[in-house]
């Protein structure tokens, strides 16, 4: 039985990601620029408030940024929280490249960058898997 209803092309769905940072600052201009680049983003300043956030949806990153040698701890407890209980969710560090080799926990570390472009660059590369 043929229909003659049109195809309706659905408009991509935004990835989306969380975004844990602690830097009050900085927190909100990556968020823009993850905005500005199309992802759909939940934030917050805390681990503890990023797991419940975790729990709530899914999604296609959890970005944790790590501030220093001293974030390490809390940003691989996160990490392995999360992995913990979905092994298949991908979780990056932003971290400068000495922490970077302190860690093991996360799959892809993306380095921290103060040009926007690239910064969003490496969340999309981290995002599509390539």
């Amino acid at each position: 039985m043929a229909t003659d209803a049109p195809i309706v092309a659905l408009p991509p769905q935004k990835r989306s990601i969380l975004h844990v940072c602690k830097r009050e600052m900085l927190r909100p201009l990556r968020d823009e620029v993850l905005r500005l680049s199309g992802f759909e983003v939940d934030s917050t300043l805390t681990a503890a408030e990023g797991l419940k956030m975790f729990w709530g949806r899914q999604y296609d990153l959890v970005l944790i940024d790590v501030e220093g040698e001293a974030g390490i701890h809390d940003a691989e407890t996160l990490c392995s929280e999360i992995k913990t209980a979905q092994p298949e969710q991908i979780v990056a560090f932003v971290c400068n490249w000495r922490v970077a080799l302190m860690t093991d926990c996360p799959d892809e570390i993306l380095r921290t960058e103060f040009d926007p472009g690239a910064f969003a660059r490496g969340v999309e590369h981290i995002v599509e898997g390539d």
